[in-house]
């Protein structure tokens, strides 16, 4: 059974910096796409970025530049470093894991395995 667990959310002000982490147990992160998504009040959960199993790695236009996903195979982690936070950027966080298709960033298609999310508010 795969189990993924979010942690790393936190309160910061606007231009300041998070890293966020997903830890898996019963699932390979060496193989498929993986990524984080996001989701604040009232709108749709969007994909943030992604990671293919070949480490190449894909942004939403709104955190290129900014954001960063990576993983770290050994340890089953994988992570989303966040720079220069603005308030556009609080939302709960989700990690998922089985991202269907090519790997690019784009809305749930419904076959991700999901954790619990991680809250993140950027205060302005």
């Amino acid at each position: 059974q795969v189990q993924l667990v979010e942690s790393g959310g936190a309160s910061v002000q606007a231009g300041g910096s998070l890293r966020l982490s997903c830890a898996a147990s019963g699932y390979t992160y060496s193989t498929n796409c993986m990524g984080w998504f996001r989701q604040a009040p009232g709108k749709e959960r969007e994909g943030v970025a992604n990671i293919n199993s070949d480490g190449m790695t894909y942004y939403a236009d709104s955190v290129k530049g900014r954001f960063t996903i990576s993983k770290d195979n050994a340890k089953n982690t994988l992570y989303l470093q966040m720079n220069s936070l603005n308030p556009e950027d609080a939302a709960m966080y989700y990690c998922a894991a089985d991202v269907p298709g090519d790997c690019f960033v784009r809305r749930p298609s419904g076959g991700e395995v999901w954790g619990q999310g991680t809250q993140v508010t950027v205060s302005s």
